[in-house]
């Protein structure tokens, strides 16, 4: 039998691991449009984007709404702050794609009241389905402390944005774990960051990240939805 830690920790790696079919996959969430404009096109560029990411929208927005849903805002209510404060549209579909995602295999696989209570709104119209609290919900009745769920959350986007880039540069893909490497402090440096934040802090993302990700949606050519 399986002790506490041991069981959620396996549950994490799963919800975590890049095979999840949550649609990652088809998004770069802004940085295909840096690589038409020519600003990111090798490891090095890629990396300053992804670390001015981390540690701003990834921050302000996902490990926030982490940290609130843990301490037990509702779920509706940052549900909503999460639709109003992701302006460009095609970062608002992604994140409801895979959070739609992220609760049908949550439901099948690590079923909880909670969970079936966000899905029950998300169905009926009362919420969207985000991705960052369809994660939480599950994580936190999974027993996952804060800072392990978050911390895991955090490098599993940047895994998956890493791996998008690896194809889309392209990179190496011993290029793209080197990308990774770098990024271990960034993550736990953003999980530190998010406890200390407030709720005026909450979206607080930079003009220059949501401009690329609205001219994403205008690109003539391109392999990713956002």
């Amino acid at each position: 039998m399986l002790n506490t830690r041991t069981s959620y920790q396996l549950a994490l790696r799963q919800l975590t691991d890049s095979a999840l079919p949550t649609g990652a996959f088809a998004h770069s969430l802004g940085f295909e449009t840096y690589i038409e404009r020519g600003v990111v096109h090798d490891e090095g560029s890629f990396g300053v984007w992804l670390a001015a990411f981390l540690s701003q929208q990834l921050t302000y927005s996902d490990a926030l709404a982490i940290r609130f849903l843990y301490e037990g805002r509702d779920v509706l209510e940052l549900d909503g702050l999460l639709s109003a404060q992701l302006l460009p549209r095609q970062m608002r579909e992604a994140s409801v794609k895979m959070g739609s995602r992220m609760l049908e295999i949550g439901t099948e696989v690590f079923p909880s009241r909670a969970l079936s209570d966000y899905r029950a709104v998300v169905s009926g119209g009362r919420a969207a389905g985000h991705q960052p609290l369809a994660f939480a919900v599950v994580a936190r009745s999974l027993g996952v402390p804060q800072a392990e769920a978050t911390a895991a959350y955090l490098f599993a986007a940047v895994t998956s944005l890493t791996q998008n880039a690896v194809r889309a540069i392209p990179l190496g893909q011993n290029a793209g774990q080197r990308v990774l490497r770098n990024a271990h402090d960034g993550v736990a440096a953003a999980v530190e960051r998010a406890v200390r934040l407030t709720p005026d802090d909450f979206g607080a993302v930079s003009p220059g990240l949501e401009i690329s990700q609205m001219r994403h949606e205008h690109q003539r050519a391109r392999m990713f939805m956002s």
